[in-house]
């Protein structure tokens, strides 16, 4: 596939960064700069100041138009996967690589030829401009706060991406089954008071929330510490013993350099100590 002749402009924001529930998604709109000005008359506005029913029927314009668009929907579980990993990743990092995704997809795949893209910033606005430009070389960009309300196809990606959370959410497929899950989350933002509620009645004390839940949002975190059943790991108390067998390990060599035989005694996790759990060595 060819690279489109035709010169493209582009805007990116994202919906659903804050809320303790569903998916964040990220958008990028494009659209033909040569058609700059007629963009300007559709009217796109900050999704966060339109109705619903404003929202659907400027994202019913976008497609009439011919308006690009590219939506990432990012899941709870990944969210909370990345975050609490052991090598953590945060919120920021993810939301990054989420617009460069969207980026790369329409220069490599689709063969866009994207000549400026506006952002809507997360974290420091010339940092993650320059982060951009390193990434796409060939591509102009603005990184700016309130870019949704400053540049109209930012609007427009807003849009696209509010739109696409919204339904994400009405249409969630939950894993757990038969359960009685309400969809009445309220905003899904740790303050709303009906979406504390819908925690409150849906928490399980040993599995903790459903999987439209973000694990990784301290809301969470603290309604599990104060309600939930609390559960020991054993791996956890095994790093501390990890740490002095490889201590032991490394006095061992020291001590066979030195030409002493020295035989470390070994040491046993508390799993299997306090189980009282043997070494089998003959199943026959």
């Amino acid at each position: 596939m060819e690279v489109e002749k035709e010169v493209y402009f582009g805007g990116i924001d994202e919906a659903g960064r804050g809320p303790v529930l569903g998916p964040m998604v990220y958008s990028i709109c494009y659209f033909k700069v040569s058609q700059q000005n007629q963009f300007k008359k559709f009217g796109f506005a900050d999704s966060k100041t339109l109705t619903e029913a404003e929202r659907e029927s400027l994202f019913t314009k976008i497609k009439e138009n011919n308006i690009g668009f590219e939506v990432d929907v990012i899941t709870p579980e990944f969210l909370s996967f990345k975050m609490l990993q052991i090598s953590k990743f945060n919120l920021n990092s993810i939301s990054h690589e989420s617009a460069a995704g969207l980026i790369e997809k329409l220069v490599k795949q689709k063969k866009i030829n994207l000549s400026h893209v506006y952002v809507d910033t997360v974290g420091p606005p010339k940092k993650y401009q320059d982060w951009l430009k390193k990434k796409f070389p060939t591509i102009d960009f603005t990184v700016s706060k309130k870019a949704d309300s400053l540049f109209p196809i930012v609007s427009a990606a807003s849009i696209c991406a509010k739109v696409t959370r919204d339904r994400a959410l009405s249409n969630f497929n939950f894993r757990e089954r038969n359960l009685q899950i309400s969809r009445q989350f309220g905003s899904g933002y740790p303050g709303d008071p009906a979406t504390k509620e819908w925690l409150r009645k849906h928490i399980d004390l040993v599995f903790g929330f459903p999987s439209i839940i973000r694990f990784s949002w301290k809301t969470c975190d603290n309604i599990l510490n104060k309600t939930a059943i609390q559960i020991k790991w054993a791996h956890i108390e095994e790093e501390n013993e990890k740490k002095q067998r490889k201590r032991i390990r490394k006095l061992s060599i020291e001590n066979k350099n030195e030409g002493f035989n020295y035989k470390p005694k070994e040491i046993r996790t508390q799993f299997f100590n306090l189980r009282r759990i043997d070494r089998v060595f003959d199943l026959i």
